[in-house]
């Protein structure tokens, strides 16, 4: 056992100093948290300058209430966030009103144009047409403003005092909260809680993709140099593969810890929510056991392969299987105790992402916790053991990759 340690040294220091790793250990994480704030950022960013916005009223109602509900919209130095421009002229055909607003589109004069056709008085259609169609804002926006000017128009219509409209408009606020055991009470924030466990389930799936890659290209290294014999003279293939994964782990720990340290920073300056530390403790121990779970099965993965185009073919294949539980993250978070979220929770290859999913949504029974926990070891033994007996007669052979009713022969020896 002493041999494999040795090994796990020499795989974590060799590892650990490659440019490879150093820039992933920050790239990583600057990337997903960059992904995660990035959209929010860029739709938050309040304009800079007034927009010239025209208007093609055909029924000649809208122009005037619709100003007065759109002014209300201001920039940061107090100036009209929009502007709008009456485009019906009387007595002008309304095809070149259309054609003269489409140009000054165009050529930017206008950021474009809303266009307002009434068919009766309770039918009535807009379109708001300018060279950014995925402009939700000021769409949302102008939607917004054109319904309440309806409105204002239909109860005054009525002989209702269109102030009852403010009421109806501005709907009461309902607070998620989320009953813990023993009454306690705590706020749920679902971006907080999604960004929690979608992010520990991406850094997991990057971790192991990256690692594992890592590592099966090392073992074709090896092989193609023949430097794996000169190892195996000096130790056992099960010394040997136990060095790899302890020395992969190692390096996935030290991985798990700098980037906690980053978060736990991050948390302190408010850019990452302090939510994501609430299980931190149960969390990452799910992560790491998946983590050592992959491992052990990239090594199988790595003793069989013998070019890199091989080990790529292959590795991707597993990726795609890591990536099945992303899937289920949504559907998970809406409905935690839903038949397939238990038994996803007790298959090993969904265990670490689901059980992760589940910590952040509600409590978890304690025996299902166990449960997990104990087929998750057990797991990775087996795999351990498989890997072991793949390991011991693949490491050494070279050219045309075993067939699949080889490697079962080398598994049931």
């Amino acid at each position: 056992m002493n041999k494999a340690f040795i090994i796990a040294k020499w795989e974590y220091l060799e590892k650990i100093k490659t440019k490879t790793f150093i820039i992933s250990l920050f790239l990583t994480p600057a990337i997903i948290i960059g992904f995660a704030l990035a959209p929010t950022l860029l739709s938050s960013r309040q304009d800079d300058t007034t927009k010239v916005i025209g208007v093609i009223d055909t029924s000649g109602i809208y122009f005037k209430p619709l100003v007065r509900n759109i002014e209300k919209y201001k920039l940061a130095n107090g100036q009209p966030n929009y502007l709008l421009i009456n485009l019906a002229v009387k007595n002008k055909d309304f095809t070149a009103i259309k054609k003269s607003a489409d140009e000054s589109t165009v050529s930017g004069k206008l950021e474009g144009y809303l266009l307002i056709r009434e068919y009766s008085n309770d039918s009535s259609k807009a379109e708001y047409r300018s060279k950014n169609s995925g402009n939700f804002k000021d769409l949302g926006i102008l939607r917004e403003a054109f319904n309440n000017t309806r409105i204002e128009l239909k109860l005054t219509e009525e002989g209702i005092n269109p102030s009852l409209m403010k009421f109806i408009s501005n709907g009461a606020d309902i607070k998620a909260v989320k009953i813990e055991k023993g009454g306690e009470e705590s706020s749920s924030d679902f971006l907080a809680l999604f960004f929690t466990s979608f992010i520990f389930i991406i850094l997991l799936m990057m971790m192991v993709i990256s690692s594992g890659g890592m590592l099966v290209r090392s073992l074709v290294e090896e092989k193609s140099n023949k430097l794996i014999e000169i190892i195996i003279s000096s130790c056992t293939p099960n010394e040997l593969l136990a060095g790899k994964v302890l020395g992969l782990s190692a390096l996935g720990l030290t991985q798990v810890l700098i980037w906690t340290l980053i978060g736990a920073a991050l948390a302190s300056s408010a850019i990452v929510p302090p939510e994501v530390f609430n299980n931190i403790l149960p969390v990452l121990l799910f992560f790491i056991l998946g983590f050592v779970f992959y491992s052990a099965i990239f090594v199988g993965i790595g003793s069989i392969v013998s070019t890199e185009q091989e080990a790529q073919q292959i590795t991707s294949y597993l990726s795609l299987a890591m990536v099945l539980p992303v899937a289920f993250a949504l559907p998970a978070i809406e409905n935690p105790n839903s038949a397939l979220v238990h038994i996803l929770s007790f298959i090993p290859f969904t265990i670490p992402a689901i059980m992760i999913l589940r910590f952040n949504i509600g409590p978890i029974p304690v025996w299902e916790v166990l449960v997990s926990i104990s087929i998750m070891i057990a797991s990775i033994y087996l795999s351990i053991v498989a890997a072991g007996k793949v390991f011991r007669v693949g490491i050494l052979s070279y050219g045309k990759r075993p067939a699949f009713k080889e490697i079962i022969s080398w598994l049931r020896e």
